[in-house]
């Protein structure tokens, strides 16, 4: 195998991982680092994709007992059905608008320059967000309805966007709608699991023709190092929020766009031809 492969993979399991369920989108940072690596091919392109699963193991990891404990009690508890439900509810919008839609948005927007544009945005969509006077009635996911989920879901499927960021829509989403900071991410969490899990099988089915035994090391190098980073950072994180807002998520979202567009700009690195 080679070594420079090996180190290209552990950058991007690295990357992956801490990007996945901050509000910085890890799709937009794919794009740029394999952009950078000049591993943005199209099996560059699956390989970032299917080192998503890294990032659920890390989830399923931190929430192993709780989810244990809701598929102990489907059937039974009310509040384990009413869950399972939400998710399914939320998962539906991203799902059917990616699958109309999905082939035309990587046509034009997986690039540089629409990717730090989508930065930018969502950075002052978090600032509008945060600086907004909140009403809070939702304090924990097991009192959301299934309207709520359907919010959550639709504010899930603007990361079909490049650059928006899956877990920013969700949680900046609930917060706008009613849940508190904790319940919007931990909904994330646990929506980023049917979520994520679906599109690394559709991926890995769609593309199987590109998947090679050869690149089993490639594989193993980039899922340990996304698992790895991901745990860690899904911890810090569920800490952060007990005391911190996402304002500087925002301040770092403006500032690394602005990077990716001045360097284009200027001439520095020629993001159109990555």
């Amino acid at each position: 195998m080679d070594i420079i492969l090996l180190i290209k993979a552990l950058i991007l399991g690295i990357v992956e991982g801490l990007t996945e369920f901050l509000p910085i989108s890890s799709t937009g940072h794919l794009i740029l680092t394999g952009a950078l690596l000049d591993f943005n091919d199209e099996r560059g392109k699956l390989f970032e994709i299917v080192i998503q699963s890294g990032a659920i193991l890390a989830v399923i990891w931190e929430y192993r007992a709780r989810l244990a404990a809701i598929f102990a009690g489907l059937g039974k508890e009310r509040a384990a059905n009413r869950l399972v439900l939400n998710l399914l509810i939320a998962f539906l919008p991203l799902a059917v608008l990616g699958l109309a839609f999905g082939k035309t948005i990587k046509a034009h927007m997986f690039s540089a320059i629409p990717v730090a544009t989508a930065f930018i945005v969502g950075a002052f969509v978090i600032l509008w967000a945060e600086r907004r006077q909140h009403s809070i009635r939702i304090h924990h996911i097991d009192e959301m309805r299934p309207l709520d989920a359907l919010k959550m879901g639709i504010a899930q499927a603007f990361a079909l966007i490049p650059g928006t960021s899956r877990s920013g829509s969700t949680i900046i989403g609930g917060m706008l709608f009613g849940l508190s900071r904790q319940a919007a991410t931990e909904f994330s969490f646990f929506l980023a699991i049917p979520t994520l899990g679906v599109a690394t099988l559709y991926q890995l089915y769609k593309e199987r023709a590109l998947l090679n035994a050869d690149d089993l090391g490639m594989w193993v190098v980039g899922f340990i190092s996304a698992f790895i980073s991901a745990f860690f950072c899904v911890r810090w994180l569920l800490r952060y929020i007990s005391n911190h807002n996402f304002i500087p998520f925002a301040w770092y979202r403006i500032a690394f766009g602005i990077v990716i567009l001045a360097t284009w700009h200027f001439g520095i690195v020629d993001w159109v031809d990555h």
